[in-house]
């Protein structure tokens, strides 16, 4: 057999049948992919792990005793049943098997083993039903048992068991086991790092690492292990990041100069001053447009922040001689809500001189043709679109910028599309998701980060309720008379739904829409039907229905609606002509109604904390205070209710984005790995090793600072390398 390697395929190892368990389980391909699958924790064979809180319903793995086993007939069909009593020493479970009557020469009283299995309840007591399980060793009185002495019996008893993410198909220890006969047959690792950082970090060698982290023989084996692992991942992540940055800022770029007529009479007609972020921002932004190497830019910011005008500001510089910039909108709603806001912010002079286009994939071919046609030839310096100005077909006469809005939309290929339309154009990444540092650092550390956290001057705050539908029907009776007084006042309303629509109607919701609620008798004690999710066609219909409405112009939109349509819908909410618009989330970023003062979100638990916030974002853009009411049936002292308190509790965005990062950890946030079938993150979590990043980061930048090319150290070099595609997963997250 050839040598074994990190790049050897398993199936050449472990055999065919575990490879392709591997594979399908976690799409493991290679020997690196299943070494680099880590423990999740470990357990001492002698250590009992407790039976008492075991989750109803879930896939578990536990180390018990068995304590006594029986065989009886069963009654309902043929055959027998064989069951078992384990116990860790607190609690008991009940494993069970049919028609398996060999069984009983591994499940013998005092034996301890690993079981695993899916835990299920009957008659009142926990069971695993036909449990994969291993067993630890032979009973010490069985014929042929080995003596052990009482030393080596409590070395045995002590030494951690790894216990992996795992699945029915390929339960714990048949990972383990898959390990055990890679490692066998693994030729010594290299050591990819310079040996002054191993010595520095306290570092225990690669090859060492790998095996102690899954065969330790005592628990310093696996903590030692776990911690270089843990610094390596942190190390190579950012050497790539700031590699990356490297790369691009060694390109050449077309300069854009800084102090042009356009910029100068656009500052000169707004009726405000800019706030000292915007300002700052947006001098380190013109200060890189006239690099000859290419910006590579994020700018995140609280929701009206003012973060498009920052990027407007970046679009002049670039138009003044000539140069073109696009704008990238991850809707149609969007992408012409900003059309339209660029060509009110630069009047239609301006406008007209500087050349604004539209293109979206649903536009009139004939509109579609025009714009086209403006961009290849250069009349266009400024174009505004959603995924279709990605197509092929759209050339661009001198792309010099290109903004990305709520960048976490699009893909590395999505983008890295748009920039080959230019030659190394300037990039300018922006999202009103604000990030919190360790976030930004591992996802995005390859783009310098400006931020803008102070609102413009005037903005009215935003005052967030959560409502009960159940627990709370006086806050519920208030908020819809404050719907009311609203519209009497001349105000507009948001209401946003989970859903577009539902084919079960909720009678209790349709009352609660028909304004507030009028007490009366109980069921007849029949239980309720489940309750369906709050959508948009019901929410629109009701409203129309109800006499409390009568005369408000009330009316429905969704992302999969005709473009004309939603245009039209949005034209005419922004007009002021539409009192009460129901919609999804397609709202939740960039539009902007300053008269809409009053938001409603029903079945506000089933939306993120970031997407909560981008959504009451939407209020409280004018004169009017804005209010946020969130409705929900969630139970107390649940993660969902615990998320609309937060939001609730505060209106600073990064605060809520590390509160977000806390309950939904990083998983959610950085999204999944294509290749490895896992979190893009091993063993790095940015919730609790922010510190390690930073302290990585610094290290690896003077890695670079000496060494730009890692000539020194190739097998670094190669590894790096490889990560290309691990990075690339993180920035499409």
């Amino acid at each position: 057999m050839e040598n074994v390697t990190l790049d050897t395929r398993l199936v050449s190892v472990i055999g065919d049948r575990s490879a392709k368990v591997l594979e399908r389980a976690f799409d493991m391909h290679s020997v690196e992919d299943l070494l680099m699958h880590f423990p999740r924790r470990y357990s001492k064979r002698g250590e009992l792990t407790p039976l008492t809180e075991l989750p109803l319903g879930e896939h578990i793995t536990v180390v018990a005793e068995v304590l006594e086993v029986r065989e009886r007939r069963m009654q309902r069909r043929n055959g027998s049943l064989i069951e078992a009593r384990i116990t860790d020493g607190q609690g008991f479970l009940t494993i069970t098997f049919f028609n398996q009557k060999w069984r009983l020469k591994d499940l013998q009283s005092r034996r301890r083993g690993i079981f695993t299995g899916k835990v299920t309840e009957y008659r009142g007591a926990l069971q695993l039903q036909q449990p994969d399980y291993e067993m630890f060793e032979r009973r010490e009185d069985a014929p042929g048992a080995l003596e052990l002495s009482e030393a080596a019996a409590k070395a045995w008893s002590q030494t951690p068991v790894p216990l992996y993410p795992a699945t029915a198909q390929m339960p714990s220890w048949s990972i383990q086991q898959s390990i055990e006969i890679v490692l066998e047959q693994l030729e010594p690792l290299a050591e990819p790092l310079p040996m002054y950082i191993v010595a520095t970090e306290g570092l225990m060698d690669f090859d060492r690492a790998i095996r102690l982290v899954h065969q330790p023989e005592v628990d310093e084996h696996w903590q030692q292990a776990r911690d270089s692992l843990l610094f390596r991942e942190a190390f190579e992540l950012q050497l790539a990041l700031l590699d990356r940055r490297r790369c691009v800022g060694l390109a050449p770029a077309m300069p854009r100069d800084e102090g042009g007529l356009l910029l100068a009479r656009f500052d000169s007609t707004l009726p405000f001053t800019l706030t000292g972020d915007q300002q700052r921002a947006g001098a380190t932004i013109a200060s890189e447009l006239a690099d000859v190497h290419p910006m590579h830019r994020l700018l995140q910011g609280e929701v009206g922040s003012g973060k498009t005008l920052v990027a407007l500001r970046a679009m002049l510089q670039v138009a003044e001689d000539g140069g073109q910039s696009a704008l990238l909108s991850p809707t149609e709603v969007l992408a012409s809500q900003h059309y339209r806001s660029i060509i009110e912010s630069l009047g239609p002079d301006m406008a007209a001189e500087v050349g604004v286009v539209l293109l979206t994939g649903r536009m009139p071919v004939a509109e579609r043709k025009r714009s086209l046609l403006a961009l290849a030839s250069g009349a266009a310096r400024i174009a505004v679109g959603t995924h279709a100005l990605l197509a092929d077909k759209v050339s661009m006469y001198d792309l010099g910028l290109v903004v990305v809005d709520e960048q976490h939309r699009f893909g590395v290929d999505q983008r890295e599309a748009m920039r080959l339309k230019g030659n190394n154009p300037h990039v300018l990444a922006m999202t009103a998701t604000p990030i919190p540092r360790t976030v930004a650092l591992t996802a995005f550390g390859d783009l310098e980060v400006s931020t803008i956290k102070e609102l413009p001057a005037g903005r009215q705050g935003i005052k967030t309720v959560v409502v009960h539908e159940e627990y709370t029907p006086e806050r519920k009776q208030r908020m819809w008379q404050e719907v009311t007084r609203e519209l009497e006042a001349g105000r507009q309303i948001y209401f946003v739904c989970p859903a577009i629509d539902q084919a079960e109607l909720d009678p209790e919701l349709d009352a609660d829409i028909d304004g507030p609620a009028v007490a009366g008798g109980d069921s007849d004690g029949e239980a309720a039907p489940k309750r369906p999710v709050a959508n948009v066609v019901d929410t629109v219909e009701r409203l129309r229905r109800s006499a409390w409405y009568e005369g408000v112009r009330i009316e429905g939109m969704y992302g999969s609606m005709p473009t004309d349509e939603k245009d039209r819908v949005m034209r005419d909410f922004a007009a002021g002509e539409i009192g009460i618009l129901v919609s999804t989330t397609v709202i939740e970023v960039g539009v902007n109604v300053p008269n809409a003062s009053m938001m409603i979100v029903r079945d506000a638990d089933r939306f993120g904390i970031s997407q909560l916030h981008q959504l009451r974002g939407r209020v409280g853009r004018g004169e009017h205070a804005g209010q946020c009411m969130l409705l929900t049936y969630a139970e107390e002292d649940t993660p969902a209710l615990e998320r609309l308190l937060a939001v609730a509790s505060t209106t600073d965005g990064f605060a809520l984005a590390e509160a977000d990062l806390e309950q939904r950890r990083e998983g959610d946030i950085l999204g999944t790995r294509q290749s490895g079938g896992r979190s893009t993150l091993r063993l790095l979590r940015v919730t609790k090793h922010g510190e390690l990043i930073m302290h990585a980061r610094d290290v690896a930048a003077e890695l670079l600072d000496g060494d730009p090319m890692l000539e020194q150290y190739p097998l670094l070099g190669a590894r790096i390398a490889a990560e290309e595609q691990h990075i690339e997963n993180l920035a499409k997250s």
